[in-house]
């Protein structure tokens, strides 16, 4: 299908703190399940980012700070010397394909299962089960288990835990890190009334629900200076069972919290695609433009002509798109030349194993150069 409108706002560059960006078009972490049972990022990985280089930002796919942070099948992780080795060999060919490339941290909290991490609990903010059938396992697909409200030294160790992947993302050669505190995953769980019961310093009140996740901010930015790390928040969604009544008062609050640290750029997923929870109006990024001055991008659902809407009002500075990275791997060209985009990805090709089909086979337009 073609764009009905002419992509403009998107392709001016942008000055990021002190990094340049070719363009506004970033792309969003997309979990591809592609770095082997060890987690180690490899050379195919770095043949599919250098494939979607040409956009501002690449927001590298959700990678473990941790063993017990595990939670799908395959994904990499940021927790030994190997996995360093592996995601240096893709930044290094990122940027020298002259793209940016951030990686996501990622600590998966009670959306995982014991059998990902023997002998580790599930753990979230509060023992709050997702009320889903199942969850997708090493051996099959099993119920939710309840998880493990973390105790005050968990806590402590898990902060640690992003501190010391934030200083093996900097040993591979990234150009920031983004804190992944959305979705349902560990971070969200202490953010949201809904899955954070607790009546301790981490729970209870807005401004105790968002401690959990400025200790990780303040350790992940004692690594990396502050205009290399950015965080990204899912104010609408629904995944991994989410959505609390109080969701506007809270991310309210985060944003002001965090516009404070001078972050790299905030990371919105203000739209609705993947589900709203309906507990009210949804969150708009003019609602976080009033309480967040820092950069700020948009994700979920966008098309060229709502990313100029929201580039040109002056609500967003960038705008990430995800799935039609996936069969789009020129789609900045295909923005730029108004090109109709593809989608012949297989969706069962999204999230396993399958090598290079359905993930670094797509062909670019053949349209005049």
């Amino acid at each position: 299908m073609a764009n009905t409108t002419k992509a403009n706002a998107l392709l001016q560059p942008f000055e990021m703190h002190d990094l340049t960006l070719a363009n506004r078009i970033a792309m969003a972490p997309l979990t591809r399940s592609r770095s082997g049972p060890d987690r180690i990022p490899n050379d195919l990985m770095a043949e599919y980012y250098v494939q979607r280089s040409s956009c501002g930002l690449i927001v590298a796919e959700a990678t473990s700070i941790s063993v017990q942070g595990l939670g799908w099948s395959e994904s990499p992780g940021i927790y030994t010397d190997e996995m360093v080795a592996g995601w240096r060999t893709v930044v290094d060919a990122v940027q020298q394909a002259g793209g940016r490339i951030f990686l996501q941290l990622w600590h998966c909290g009670r959306a995982s299962h014991s059998s990902f991490h023997p002998g580790l609990p599930t753990v979230a903010a509060s023992a709050v089960k997702i009320n889903e059938e199942y969850i997708h396992t090493p051996n099959g697909k099993q119920p939710h288990e309840v998880p493990h409200a973390m105790t005050s030294d968990q806590i402590i160790a898990t902060v640690a835990d992003y501190r010391d992947a934030a200083e093996r993302a900097k040993d591979a050669g990234f150009d920031g890190v983004e804190i992944h505190a959305a979705n349902g995953y560990l971070i969200d769980t202490f953010l949201q009334s809904k899955t954070n019961t607790r009546e301790d310093d981490y729970g209870g009140t807005v401004e105790k629900r968002y401690r959990f996740l400025n200790e990780v901010v303040r350790a992940v930015t004692s690594v990396w200076p502050v205009n290399r790390v950015a965080v990204r928040l899912s104010p609408n969604g629904t995944h991994n069972d989410m959505g609390s009544p109080d969701f506007r008062k809270q991310f309210t609050y985060v944003a002001q919290q965090l516009d404070a640290f001078g972050l790299a750029y905030l990371h919105v997923m203000d739209g609705l695609a993947f589900g709203f929870h309906e507990l009210g109006e949804p969150m708009t990024l003019a609602e976080f433009r009033k309480v967040f001055i820092g950069p700020l991008m948009g994700n979920c659902g966008y098309t060229v002509a709502s990313a100029e809407a929201r580039i040109t009002a002056g609500q967003a500075d960038l705008i990430s798109f995800g799935r039609p990275f996936i069969s789009n791997p020129d789609l900045v060209d295909r923005f730029r030349h108004d090109w109709p985009l593809t989608d012949t990805a297989n969706i069962a090709d999204w999230w396993r194993p399958t090598g290079a089909k359905g993930y670094t086979d797509f062909p670019t337009h053949a349209g005049p150069r």
